[in-house]
C-alpha cells in the first residue's frame, strides 16, 4: 500500500511538471506546434532510459517504480501527443502533422539513447 502512495504522490507532481512545463513553452515559442508535449516526451524518454539503465546500479527497485511509474508516468504525455498529431491531421494541418511526428518519434529516441549512454 505504501507503494501506491507513493507511486500515485510522485504521479501527480510528474502531472504538475507536465503542466508547468506546457505553459512555459507556450509562453517563450507560442503554440504553432505543441512545443510542450514535445519537450516533456523528450525529456520523459531520455529521463526513463538514464533512470532505468541506473537501477541496475544504483536504484532500488521501490526508487525505480516511484520515478518512472510515478513521476514520469505522470509526466510524459504520449496520449496528449497522439490527440494533437490527429488534430493537426485533421484540422488542415497534415504536412505540420507529419513533421510533428518525424521529429517526435526521432527526438525521443535519441534522447533516450543518450539517457541509456550517459547511465552507463
Amino acid at each position: 500500500m505504501t507503494q501506491l502512495i507513493l507511486v500515485c504522490l510522485a504521479g501527480g507532481l510528474g502531472s504538475g511538471a507536465r503542466y508547468l512545463t506546457g505553459l512555459a513553452a507556450k509562453r517563450w515559442l507560442g503554440d504553432a506546434l505543441p512545443y510542450g508535449t514535445f519537450a516533456v516526451n523528450l525529456l520523459g524518454c531520455f529521463l526513463i532510459a538514464l533512470v532505468l539503465q541506473s537501477a541496475t546500479t544504483s536504484l532500488t527497485p521501490a526508487h525505480r517504480l516511484v520515478l518512472t511509474s510515478g513521476f514520469l508516468g505522470g509526466f510524459t504525455t504520449y496520449s496528449a501527443f497522439n490527440h494533437e498529431l490527429l488534430r493537426l491531421a485533421t484540422e488542415g494541418a497534415p504536412g505540420k502533422a507529419v513533421a510533428y511526428f518525424a521529429v517526435t518519434s526521432i527526438g525521443c529516441a535519441a534522447a533516450g539513447l543518450v539517457g541509456l549512454w550517459l547511465a552507463r
